[in-house]
């Protein structure tokens, strides 16, 4: 069934070079952030944060610590995930103000804050787990972003490849509230998209009758 989403899927693909002349206008880049910002998380957490770079010495920066990678700097904005540590610990009252958002009973949330605490008391004991744990909602976000990027004709490219420690250092992050989790450039390509290649429908999707 081709749709317009479909259509953004197929338009997406990791673009490398930018057209460094052509920017993202400000509704554009709120519509992708709000993707992500709407974007599903474990017990509504929302355990990540955004950090949009437009400042060009700041992503000339980063560029050596990402693997030196052109999209880094080519892109219109810049934008560096970053993975909640600090606010999801529950004596940090951060998840009590987030179970507070239902309106429900004191004693209701109370429990939920217990469940919380008890559920995830191995993901809770220390900030690499906490890490572990984040990190991998924010790509719920990541996706969300590049898909809507996409549906209005801008492209996107996710990145791993980064040395972490010195980005964070760059950013003058703290720590123990905030670790990067992954980086996404976004902006307009300059060469024509290549073939998008993937596994075949029948090789990826098993139905379990």
């Amino acid at each position: 069934m081709q749709n317009n989403f479909t259509k953004a899927m197929d338009f997406r693909h990791a673009c490398k070079i930018f057209d460094e002349s052509k920017k993202i206008n400000d509704e554009e880049i709120h519509y992708i952030l709000e993707a992500g910002r709407k974007s599903p998380s474990s017990f509504g957490m929302e355990g990540w944060k955004f950090l949009v770079i437009t400042n060009e010495s700041l992503k000339e920066k980063l560029r050596p610590v990402c693997w030196n990678q052109v999209q880094v700097t080519s892109c219109s904005h810049l934008v560096v995930i970053l993975a909640a540590i600090g606010n999801v610990k529950p004596d940090s009252g951060i998840p009590a103000k987030r179970f507070g958002r239902r309106e429900l009973p004191q004693a209701q949330i109370e429990s939920y804050i217990e469940l919380y605490s008890k559920h995830l008391s191995q993901t809770l004991s220390s900030d690499e787990n906490i890490y572990c744990w984040t990190a991998r909602q924010t790509y719920i976000a990541l996706a969300n972003m590049m898909t809507a990027a996409a549906y209005t004709g801008i492209d996107s490219c996710p990145m791993e490849g980064f040395e972490k420690e010195k980005v964070e250092e760059i950013l003058e992050l703290d720590t123990s509230k905030w670790q990067v989790s992954v980086i996404v450039s976004f902006g307009y390509r300059v060469n024509t998209q290549p073939k998008q290649l993937r596994l075949p429908f029948d090789e990826v999707v098993e139905f379990i009758k």
